[in-house]
């Protein structure tokens, strides 16, 4: 009888200590643990291997259409073009051309397309050490005034370099000026950031102030 009595008190307690625990869960009273942090993804456009232009080497290695670049399919090949100039000295460029900005330096005297055009062979460009350079060598032309930042280019510092740095394992790819640098007005406008490694643990809680 004694034994029964305590095998009641016992399944008692223990349904009693089950409803609690139910009842307890149910109103989520301990609390729940905190889901993870939702991880962002990253914009593709950060992972885009494109350059923002196009150079001519680019466009001779992939055999695109050039007549675009082909001058003398309007000029005479044994006169040059005059070039005009408004009271300012801004150069007038002819409607042929009127997609071109001139803004190559933010003092105004670089407005002069022989500059870096050849005026007896448009198809040249002509640097000021006096070589002839084809259109895709325009590394080279920019290089023959800003030549710290053709230093910097070819040790792949400044630029697009893709490929391989160990060389043994293959080639690498110096991409040119030209194919981020509008050469007329080749200030670059900038890309913001890829953004940082998100932390999966999420952030650390604020200190509270004492």
């Amino acid at each position: 009888m004694q034994n029964g009595r305590k095998t009641s008190l016992v399944l008692g307690g223990l349904a009693v200590t089950f409803t609690a625990l139910a009842a307890a869960f149910l109103g989520d009273l301990p609390g729940r643990p905190v889901p993870p942090p939702v991880v962002p993804l990253v914009d593709r456009a950060f992972l885009s291997t494109a350059t923002v232009r196009i150079s001519y080497a680019d466009l001779v290695k992939t055999k695109e259409d050039l007549s675009d670049f082909e001058c003398y399919t309007c000029h005479q090949k044994d006169k040059p073009p005059v070039l005009k100039y408004d009271e300012n000295q801004k150069l007038v460029l002819p409607k042929a051309h009127r997609d071109i900005v001139m803004g190559h330096g933010t003092h105004g005297r670089n407005n002069n397309c022989y500059n870096c055009h050849n005026e007896s062979n448009l198809l040249l460009f002509q640097p000021h050490d006096g070589r002839d350079l084809k259109f895709a060598d325009s590394t080279q032309l920019c290089g023959s005034c800003h030549t710290p930042i053709l230093r910097d280019w070819e040790s792949g510092v400044h630029g697009r370099t893709s490929g391989f740095w160990n060389r043994t394992l293959g080639p690498i790819e110096r991409k040119d000026c030209v194919n981020c640098h509008d050469p007329h007005s080749p200030k670059f406008p900038g890309r913001p950031p890829a953004p940082g490694p998100h932390q999966l643990h999420g952030q650390s809680p604020t200190p509270a102030a004492t």
